[in-house]
């Protein structure tokens, strides 16, 4: 018996070198892919974060053959004082538009994940279609919906006013232009609030409804005991990154409006822009300001993030 393992006992140590060395082989392949990763993600993304952060606390003009001059806090409170930068009007365009958006979309989103939780013949298709808008890109969207709300041309101002003569210069009105963005975001990005709500729904276990009426619960009841806390997780989720994202609008206000007329419609980004690139070229203000929105993201996603943790928690 003992002859017997000899072989395999003396193999054993032969083997377990070669597992090493196979190790060590998969270890120096995962590096080779691992590191330049890690290189060109630190140069592309950490590396301009960083300095972008320097320079905020510098007068500087990427432009102007002058090295970065220290002011300190002193472009935040230009941004954040001052009564000549107006930011304060496109902090209030932005905040504006992130809460009547994000407001229609959740109800709109999940309004439609309600009419569509029931299958009937032809929802996969319905739903499909639904879904097409958030697959566009938002500068396509932007230039299309352009068209749509021209007063002589588009068919928006034929659709609402039909026995009107004429329109309404929805792009041109200060009133107004706003409006016609929050509707395109509206369109846009509604598909993406009711997926998010049509996975929910169909998770809620169907025994808790049969429960329900077997105690004879109304329909609101059910509702308000049974759907909207089962979801409410998924709603947070949602209203989350919707407001992230309208924080960040650029694409779609620059593709409607450009922030016109006048600045009824210049969010922060438009702002941004204008000021880094559009021949002013502050570099050291529009870092300034880049970091004051990047902070306010932050503290607006910390407060979904408790109340996620406490939906979830029930």
């Amino acid at each position: 018996m003992s002859q017997a393992n000899a072989p395999a006992m003396a193999a054993s140590p032969a083997q377990a070198r070669q597992y090493q060395r196979r190790q060590m082989s998969d270890k120096t392949i995962a590096n080779l892919f691992i590191w330049p990763t890690l290189i060109l993600l630190i140069l592309m993304n950490i590396f301009p974060l960083f300095y972008s952060l320097y320079l905020s606390f510098n007068d500087y003009s990427v432009i102007a053959n002058e090295p970065p001059k220290w002011v300190a806090l002193g472009n935040y409170e230009k941004i954040l004082t001052s009564e000549r930068s107006r930011y304060w009007h496109n902090f209030t365009v932005t905040g504006k538009y992130a809460v009547l958006s994000v407001g229609l979309q959740l109800v709109v989103g999940f309004g439609l994940a309600m009419l569509l939780k029931e299958k009937f013949t032809g929802s996969g298709l319905i739903t499909t279609l639904i879904l097409i808008p958030m697959m566009l890109s938002p500068v396509v969207v932007g230039l299309f919906w352009k068209l749509i709300f021209d007063p002589s041309k588009g068919i928006f101002n034929h659709l609402i006013y039909m026995n009107a003569t004429g329109g309404k210069e929805w792009l041109s009105d200060p009133t107004l232009a706003l409006w016609a963005i929050v509707i395109v975001d509206v369109w846009m990005w509604s598909p993406f609030v009711m997926l998010l709500c049509l996975s929910g729904l169909s998770a809620i276990p169907t025994y808790l409804y049969e429960a329900a009426a077997i105690d004879r619960a109304s329909g609101w009841f059910q509702f308000r005991r049974i759907t909207l806390p089962q979801v409410m997780p998924l709603l947070l989720i949602a209203v989350l990154f919707r407001t992230i994202e309208a924080f960040k609008q650029f694409d779609l206000v620059m593709g409607l409006t450009g922030g016109t007329p006048g600045d009824a419609t210049e969010t922060v980004s438009v702002r941004l822009y204008r000021e880094a690139f559009l021949g002013k070229f502050k570099t050291g203000e529009s870092s300034a300001l880049a970091y004051i929105v990047l902070i306010i993201i932050i503290a607006v996603s910390n407060l979904y993030i408790r109340a996620l943790n406490r939906a979830r928690e029930g």
